[in-house]
């Protein structure tokens, strides 16, 4: 139960023994933190020249004739959190290095230790703190940490180097349905703890009860073991004391009787988990989500999925979202749809949409971005999906709206490599988690003589069948919505986990290629119709909620570098598609 982040990075002319980041502590807002967010110092660097000239050095001319050709002298600065391709023109699309600077002040103080936190960097990151080669950290989308030991009294300088070069072996690959936005895309905090502090713990129900709360607390530090812990819910009355193990692990069991979370009642509680010297608070909620048969549960009764697919794209502006204003935003038309749930697309979103779907009683499904043409058989993959397995769940266990971890997207099943790489993914993932559902989404799925022949290896290791269909935009319909017939081989509930088409907010017409709102909207009326004939259905999750950059949909005067399957264009308008799923939604 120690995480350790094991993704191999190598940097060009970088130290041989390169440090990985430390897996980022549970719960980054309910403890002692200095936000690093703001201006900092940017240095575009296309071609790598700031690695041979070992930029992070910050080396300044000694003598008339010496000179630095790269420093931060003078610089731009870029705003962080937030991707560097919409700050300035010239980084648009930008898929390469941007050095960033930060300095901030510190006193030491005995008995504390101090963290570098980031909620997460796009795609490779190498950090130095005062010319000093922290460690590196690879995937765009999960928190990652320092501990600075080395930290000195007064000014420190931190220099991150920046990369979101898409990789071969990367997770993604190389090529994908949406926008490569590069940068310190997330919070960068320095967040202080005791000597011997709380880094991680599980507050959650047991599966398949109603009163008993289990999980653990896990200490770091010197004096981890033997150490008493308490777990306190004052609205419940629950003050449960245990103690850690040689390792710093408490188990944790007790019994309660908690308002069960749900979209109706989305109830939380102050959980308030203290040892000798830390003490942390978090807000928490209590479900229990199962699959029986075809059915999902929710806290024992059936639950049908009423979704929509997000991207993390700002909000009436074109960026990365990343404040908690966009995250409210988004959701909001969420719940104005209709929707119980939203698919987070196609990787983890930031922690303020998981934390206010939660708020709001909107389910979610995390997702990783094992996506299209990952390179399965690679030596190195099987590591970084677990690393990111590993940092998604620890980021989002305690979160009750979570009821699916998604491990895949669209991948082909052309290659052994990939069956085994993700059957073994799904182990892990239940390992680590006992509380939620699994999930592996296909589009492979057979369409001929008007009939689905669903069937997928990977189907019969996850809990739930989720597959993505366009009939009557990537493929004609071959008869009747009302005729269409399923071949389905696993008795496991089933969710239409993507389908739609696209339309640019205000054209007509009634043909595909007028990109109309008339025609997504028929669209949507026939897959309605559709889904009356879908044995096994447990939901539907739209595609999408909003359109979205991609560099991959550049037609001009429809697409002009957006993908458009949204129900909504990217200023909020409503397309009359919209009407006809909000429709849908009501009727469910």
């Amino acid at each position: 139960m120690n995480l350790r982040s094991v993704t191999v990075l190598l940097f060009l002319l970088l130290p041989a023994n390169v440090l990985h980041a430390q897996s980022a502590m549970t719960n980054i807002s309910g403890r002692q933190v200095v936000s690093l967010n703001g201006s900092w110092k940017a240095l575009i660097d296309p071609t790598g020249t700031g690695d041979w000239l070992r930029i992070w050095e910050e080396r300044t001319p000694v003598s008339k004739t010496d000179f630095v050709e790269y420093s931060f002298t003078g610089t731009p600065e870029l705003h962080v959190p937030g991707d560097f391709n919409t700050q300035r023109p010239e980084y648009t699309y930008l898929e390469g290095t941007v050095w960033y600077k930060q300095t901030f002040s510190y006193t030491r103080k005995k008995d504390k230790r101090l963290f570098l936190y980031f909620g997460a960097v796009n795609y490779l990151a190498d950090v130095y703190l005062n010319g000093k080669h922290l460690g590196a950290h690879e995937g765009g989308f999960t928190p990652f940490q320092f501990e600075l030991t080395d930290v000195q009294e007064g000014i420190n300088s931190i220099i991150v180097r920046v990369n979101n070069t898409r990789q071969k072996n990367g997770l993604p690959a190389l090529s994908y349905d949406w926008f490569n936005y590069g940068g310190i895309t997330r919070e960068v905090s320095l967040v202080e703890t005791a000597s011997t502090y709380i880094n991680d713990y599980l507050v959650q129900l047991t599966k398949h009860s109603d009163h008993e709360i289990a999980g653990w607390v896990k200490l770091d530090g010197g004096n981890a073991g033997n150490q008493e812990v308490k777990v306190s819910i004052p609205e419940l009355k629950i003050s449960y004391r245990t103690k850690t193990n040689d390792s710093g692990m408490a188990l944790l069991r007790f019994n309660a009787r908690p308002v069960r979370w749900s979209p109706d009642t989305p109830r939380l509680y102050n959980v308030i988990i203290s040892s000798v010297s830390d003490t942390v608070t978090e807000r928490i909620g209590f479900r229990n989500i199962a699959v029986s048969g075809t059915d999902i549960l929710l806290n024992g009764r059936k639950l049908f999925i009423k979704g929509v697919n997000i991207h993390e794209e700002r909000p009436f502006k074109a960026g990365k979202a990343n404040t908690e204003a966009d995250a409210r935003v988004l959701l909001s038309w969420a719940k104005e749809l209709g929707c119980n749930m939203v698919r987070l697309s196609h990787y983890p979103h930031n922690e303020y949409m998981v934390k206010l779907a939660e708020e709001m009683g909107i389910m979610v499904w995390d997702e990783l971005p094992v996506y299209q043409h990952i390179a399965f058989a690679d030596t190195s993959m099987p590591g970084k999906m677990e690393l990111m397995l590993r940092e998604m769940i620890k980021r989002d266990r305690n979160r009750c709206a979570v009821i699916i971890w998604s491990l895949s997207n669209e991948t082909y099943s052309f290659t052994p490599s990939r069956d085994k790489a993700l059957i073994e993914l799904l182990g892990k993932c239940r390992m680590l988690d006992t509380t939620r559902l699994n999930t592996v989404v296909i589009n492979n799925q057979g369409y001929s003589n008007n009939m689905f022949h669903v069937h997928d290896s990977l189907y019969k290791y996850a809990d739930i069948i989720s597959l993505n269909e366009y009939i009557g935009w990537y493929v004609p319909w071959q008869g009747k919505p009302e005729d269409v017939k399923w071949e389905i081989n696993y008795k496991k509930p089933v969710i239409i986990s993507e389908f739609g088409g696209e339309a640019k907010y205000g054209n007509a017409g009634d043909v595909a290629d007028s990109w109309s709102e008339d025609y997504q909207a028929k669209i949507y009326r026939e897959q309605v119709v559709m889904f009356r004939r879908v044995p096994q259905l447990a939901g539907v999750c739209a595609w999408l909620l909003v359109d979205y950059r991609s560099m991959g949909r550049m037609r001009p005067g429809y697409q002009d570098g957006y993908n458009r399957k949204g129900l909504l264009s990217e200023y909020g308008e409503r397309k009359r598609a919209w009407y006809v799923l909000r429709g849908y939604y009501d009727e469910k």
